[in-house]
């Protein structure tokens, strides 16, 4: 009876402990992942010829402004996973509209 007792107590600290860290850090970077893809598609479409609209330059820099302050914050902290994702993403984004650019 002691060692369920201990187990529920332990599943109990753990899941209040480490639960909401990982899950804050997992909605952050999902959130990331979600603002580098906003212009995804548009992109690709406009670069295969699907489309002939960009998508709009104030959503594009309001978009660029918040990553840029994003990976500003995890360079501060020294967020390693958060850099990577987001200098991908910017160099993901810069290689599609380079292409759009010089077809």
């Amino acid at each position: 009876m002691n060692i369920n007792n201990f187990d529920v107590k332990h599943i109990q600290q753990f899941l209040s402990t480490y639960l909401p860290k990982v899950s804050a850090e997992t909605l952050g970077w999902l959130a990331i992942i979600v603002i580098n893809c906003a212009t995804i598609p548009t992109l690709l479409a406009l670069l295969t010829g699907l489309s002939d609209h960009a998508p709009p330059l104030d959503i594009i820099l309001f978009m660029w402004a918040g990553l840029l302050l994003m990976f500003g914050r995890a360079v501060v902290l020294k967020d390693s996973l958060n850099i990577i994702t987001i200098g991908i993403g910017f160099m993901v984004q810069a290689v599609i509209m380079a292409m759009i650019l010089f077809k």
